[in-house]
């Protein structure tokens, strides 16, 4: 049975995109367009691996998606999560790491950027 990833984020483009690299690279894909639709992936599918998260979304945006999930006991830990989002900068950067992202990548993206990714946080993946 494949893990799954959560790729949550407003633009279906995007969702699109990132969920055609990561189910290449053997996960299933679960999507969610804003935090409360996450949130709601997470209580239904406790066992997700891996989030892959967008900062900037209506309703409620990645950051306070990654406290509230964070917040609870049985995700304190893990999933792992990647922000994948335009907030460039430093700060920002260094505001998601220490409210417990694991990693972070800068739109665009690509597979080997994906992949880079993965490895650092230690999410096996299926090679080709």
């Amino acid at each position: 049975m494949s893990e799954k990833v959560l790729v949550v984020d407003d633009a279906r483009v995007v969702r699109i995109s990132l969920g055609r690299i990561l189910q290449k690279l053997g996960f299933e894909v679960i999507e969610a367009e804003d935090g409360k639709q996450a949130l709601d992936a997470m209580n239904e599918h406790p066992d997700i691996a891996l989030v892959m998260l967008d900062w900037n979304m209506p309703v409620m945006n990645g950051y306070d998606f990654l406290v509230a999930m964070r917040e609870q006991e049985r995700f304190a830990d893990k999933p792992r999560v990647i922000m994948v989002t335009t907030e460039t900068g430093m700060p920002s950067m260094l505001k998601a790491l220490a409210a417990g992202a694991d990693e972070y990548i800068m739109k665009p993206f690509d597979e080997p950027l994906v992949c880079d990714k993965l490895d650092i946080v230690g999410i096996t993946y299926k090679t080709s």
